[in-house]
This record gives C-alpha cells, sequence and structure tokens, in this order.
C-alpha cells in the first residue's frame, strides 16, 4: 500500500470519524493500516451520498469506484488506490462492499423502514457490512467469530440511528420503525415540520438503544476469536460507542434538542476497561453465546466472508436496487418508489 495514499486516509479518519481513529491507534499495524484504507473508502462513500442533496447520482459514481477497484483500475484518488491495494492483499469478497453500496442505494432512494428487523437489514448494510470486512484483515473467517462481529456492527449503527433521531428528521429522513410511529400515532411529515422529544419518541429511542445494547453484549463473545492483538482495538470500538448510547440515557432519551457527545476523559476510561476486557477475553466463560445463530438479517455476510469463493459480485438484490436507483436518477421513479423485483 503506497505510504502517501496510507497518509491520506489517516487524515480523512483523523478528521471525520473520531470514535474510530481513537479505537484504530489501538490496532497492531498490520491491521491498522488496511483498517484505515477500509474504513476512509466506506467514510468518504457515505459522506459523498449523505452530503449532497441529489443523492442518486452519488451512489452511481460509487458504484463506478467499486467496479473499477475490483477490476484493478482504481481511478486516480488515494482512497481509492489505498481500497484497491487492500481488495488485493486480504482477496475481500466483492459482496460485502456491495452490501454497503445497496445500502447507501437505500439511502438514495429515500427509503423508509417498517419493521425493527427492517432497521436491522439496512444496520446489516451499512455497518455490519465493515464489520465482516475487519475480520477479513485480521483473517478471520470463522462463521462464529463473523456473526457477532455483524452483531456489533448493528449494535453501533442502532446507536447511530438513536442519537441522530432529530438531526435525521431535520433533514427529512426517518429510521426509526414505522410501525413503532404508527403506535404512537404519530404522522411522520408532521415529525419532519416539528420534531420534539415526546414521551412516545424518548420510548422508540429507549427501545432502539435496548436493543444495541442486547447486541453488544451478544458481540463480546466474538472478540474472543479474533487475534489477541487485535482484541483491545475492538473492545475499545464496542465501549466507546455503546457509552454515546450511554450518554443518551443521561439525556434522558431526548435526542432531538441535543445530540450526545462523549469526552476524551471519557474515552481513555473506556479505553482502561477495554484493556481488562481484552486480557481477561481468553479465559471469559462465554458459553454458547458465541455459537448463537446469526441474525437474519447478517446471514448473507457471514456466508459471503466464511465462504469468499462461494460469493460472486453483483448480487441480484444490489442489481435490482441500483437499476431502480438509477430509473429515479432518470425521472423514471418518483422518490421513495420501490418497483418489485
Amino acid at each position: 500500500m503506497n505510504p502517501v495514499d496510507l497518509e491520506h486516509c489517516r487524515e480523512a479518519i483523523r478528521t471525520g470519524s473520531r470514535s474510530f481513529w481513537a479505537a484504530s491507534k489501538l490496532l497492531p499495524s498490520d491491521i491498522r493500516d488496511p483498517a484505515l484504507a477500509l474504513y476512509a473508502f466506506c467514510r468518504l462513500a457515505d459522506d459523498a451520498v449523505d452530503e449532497v442533496e441529489d443523492k442518486a447520482p452519488a451512489v452511481l459514481r460509487l458504484r463506478d469506484r467499486l467496479e473499477r477497484a475490483y477490476a484493478g483500475r482504481p481511478f486516480d484518488a488515494p482512497a481509492d488506490r489505498a481500497f484497491t491495494a487492500m481488495i488485493e492483499e486480504f482477496e475481500m469478497p466483492r459482496a460485502l462492499p456491495e452490501a454497503l453500496l445497496e445500502g447507501l442505494a437505500w439511502d438514495g432512494m429515500e427509503r423508509r423502514y417498517q419493521t425493527l428487523s427492517d432497521v436491522r437489514s439496512y444496520s446489516a448494510r451499512v455497518a455490519s457490512a465493515v464489520g465482516a470486512m475487519m475480520c477479513v484483515l485480521m483473517r478471520v473467517r470463522d462463521p462464529d467469530a463473523l456473526a457477532r462481529a455483524c452483531d456489533l456492527g448493528v449494535a453501533m449503527q442502532l446507536t447511530n440511528i438513536a442519537r441522530d433521531v432529530g438531526e435525521d428528521a431535520r433533514a427529512r429522513r426517518i429510521y426509526l420503525p414505522l410501525d413503532w410511529l404508527e403506535e404512537a400515532q404519530i404522522d411522520v411529515e408532521a415529525f419532519f415540520a416539528n420534531p420534539t422529544p415526546t414521551p412516545e419518541v424518548r420510548r422508540m429511542v429507549k427501545k432502539l438503544l435496548a436493543e444495541a445494547h442486547r447486541l453488544y453484549i451478544r458481540s463480546e463473545p466474538g472478540i474472543a476469536k479474533l487475534p489477541v492483538k487485535a482484541r483491545l482495538g475492538i473492545f475499545a470500538a464496542r465501549n466507546i460507542y455503546d457509552g454515546i448510547g450511554r450518554e443518551i440515557r443521561r439525556a434522558k432519551f431526548d435526542s432531538i434538542t441535543q445530540r450526545a457527545h462523549t469526552s476524551g476523559r471519557q474515552k481513555i476510561g473506556w479505553i482502561g476497561q477495554s484493556m481488562l476486557q481484552a486480557s481477561l477475553a481468553s479465559v471469559m466463560p462465554y458459553s454458547s453465546v458465541v455459537y448463537a445463530r446469526p441474525l437474519d438479517e447478517v446471514a448473507f455476510l457471514v456466508n459471503a466472508a466464511a465462504h469468499p469463493r462461494a460469493a460472486v459480485g453483483w448480487g441480484e438484490s444490489v442489481l435490482t436496487v441500483l437499476a431502480q436507483l438509477e430509473a429515479r436518477d432518470r425521472g423514471l421513479l418518483e422518490p421513495g418508489e420501490m418497483r418489485p423485483s
């Protein structure tokens, strides 16, 4: 991997994702450097979609970037070159970054999610796919470890969603399950017009964080199956993100009038906790939790990472979503409209 490209990735993460940057410093260099290349590509891709009003062209450009990377002909940009080098060195199954692309395409289509399972499906694509790719970088393809890494990814994304309810609403985005809003008799358009931390909305944030916490706990046995030198960094990521959830709880689940932040002192405390967890991971009695079946919503990621030769590129669902997004970009579909696959 070109050192100049890698330094560009470091800077992108240092300024764009402080939580990941803090955790990445605890990884050994042979894992940290490709992880920074991976995360820089994913983060910049996410920003490219999230920060523009017309999301469809941004997702379609990302499709082209991914196509070029897997053809060994990356666009002339540091993150793309570093990502391509990472693909080649670790034989990254293409189905994993494609899952991320599909999740970003769902964002581009302004997709909404009816149930918590649907929200988990979205989280699998935009977060668990990255967790599975991190396992590949550690040369871990054990299905049980992969399933727990995917638990961690979903938990982190649910925490992000809980933290950003107000910010998303002001941007006319909603990731809370629609059936929760229907049960609370909250109209989505009215919520967009005046997002307010009512008791009903606070209860939704609380439920989302309860599910995230359940998955944080489920993820821990998988960390014990990672290389010893990598455990501290992953425990730190787990604890820092869970700490964001605790800050939301401290704010009485109001993530509309305020946005949870964590301090440097708190991060140091969680890193200390992570050091203890990492040192005890091999002897902790995790029992059968490590062997729990993967969530239904992430099983395709576990299979792709565990059996890379069987994972083909551009799965039917990804192609369908991209075709729909392209049709929308050409004005053939209305925003939010989905054609049956």
